[in-house]
């Protein structure tokens, strides 16, 4: 098996690409793909390749390629649509020696499908906040008093917060259904906002690292201030959560924190975009991978890292001459999709 990691669609994620090459045995590589030769996390890997869409014939072949000709040992991905993309190749990796650092294909499905996500974490007995998948359901239950507004709607299989918003009335929510038949709709949940990075080792399948962290300012995409925090029954309550799935790596947990009781709010069972705090904290999932790539089974850890420490996130630049970009295009990246 390879050293190597493989970063899909890495984009604007330049600072996870370079914690992971300061902390990777020298003799490792980070990869990175993109379908557009522009994004900025590229320039920050060992080697560039420029690949299809993930939604193109070609585009899987083109990645188990670069897995055989980089001596790959384990491949994730940087966005949500391309999960269920390696979920459902999974097979195809693992003859190559290669980890898929994401959930197995039922529990991917889940994540990416918030209604029936809800359903299952209803079925499971784990809190979380009231959700309605059609209007009618909706109707029903604001006559009965079981919700009330105002409530919150978002795409049933969107990503990124995008089309997220809060709705104060019936009307307002019927002119929102009557633009976008694919919103669920759910409670307003007050509380504490918070995240959690979870590690999930790929042999034992348990839950070996939690980073646990309050949100202090939240924009489009998640989270750019928060604030690292431990509770023992938020541990308690993650690793009884990962049970129940299929995860496989590095996920990222949201939660509310209301009238003592932790609400799941959603699982993207990847590099969530603040996984930077936990690093900055000392909670490494990268040597966790590397051990998992080296058949090393990793044992739990929890609580690791200080407390009341603050991230506050802001934005950087890539700067590159546009001729350094064609010349790295033709020298060093593959162009498949061109």
């Amino acid at each position: 098996m390879g050293k190597n990691i493989l970063f899909c669609s890495v984009g604007r994620r330049g600072d996870l690409v370079k914690d992971f090459r300061a902390s990777l045995d020298r003799n490792s590589k980070i990869v990175a793909t993109d379908n557009n030769s522009t994004a900025p996390g590229l320039y920050f890997a060992d080697r560039q390749y420029i690949v299809p869409k993930i939604n193109e014939e070609n585009y899987v072949p083109i990645i188990l390629e670069i897995c055989r000709a980089e001596e790959i040992g384990a491949v994730t991905t940087l966005i949500d649509p391309e999960i269920a993309v390696l979920a459902r190749h999974r097979e195809k990796f693992q003859a190559m020696g290669v980890q898929v650092l994401a959930p197995y294909e039922t529990s991917a499905a889940l994540c990416f499908d918030k209604y029936l996500m809800y359903q299952f974490l209803n079925k499971h007995g784990i809190l979380t906040a009231k959700t309605y998948g059609r209007m009618e359901e909706f109707q029903t239950a604001l006559e009965k008093g079981d919700i009330q507004f105002p409530v919150f709607v978002k795409p049933r299989t969107g990503s990124g917060s995008v089309g997220a918003r809060m709705i104060q009335c019936l009307e307002e929510l019927k002119i929102a259904f009557r633009h976008d038949r694919s919103l669920i709709i759910q409670e307003y949940m007050t509380g504490e906002d918070l995240d959690a990075d979870v590690y999930v080792d790929t042999i034992s399948h348990r839950a070996v690292s939690i980073f646990t962290k309050k949100k202090l300012e939240t924009k489009i995409g998640g989270a750019n201030k928060t604030l690292s925090f431990k509770d023992n029954k938020l541990f308690l309550t993650i690793e009884h959560i990962v049970s129940f799935f299929e995860f496989n790596g590095p996920i990222d947990m949201d939660f509310f924190y209301r009238d003592g009781e932790y609400y799941l709010s959603e699982i993207n069972p990847r590099f969530g975009g603040a996984y930077l705090h936990a690093y900055g904290c000392g909670v490494n999932f990268i040597k966790l991978i590397e051990n998992n790539m080296n058949g090393i089974e990793n044992e739990p850890v929890f609580g690791n890292y200080e407390e009341d420490v603050l991230m506050m996130m802001y934005d950087s630049v890539v700067i590159k001459k546009k001729r350094e970009i064609k010349e790295q295009v033709e020298a060093k990246l593959w162009t498949y999709c061109i």
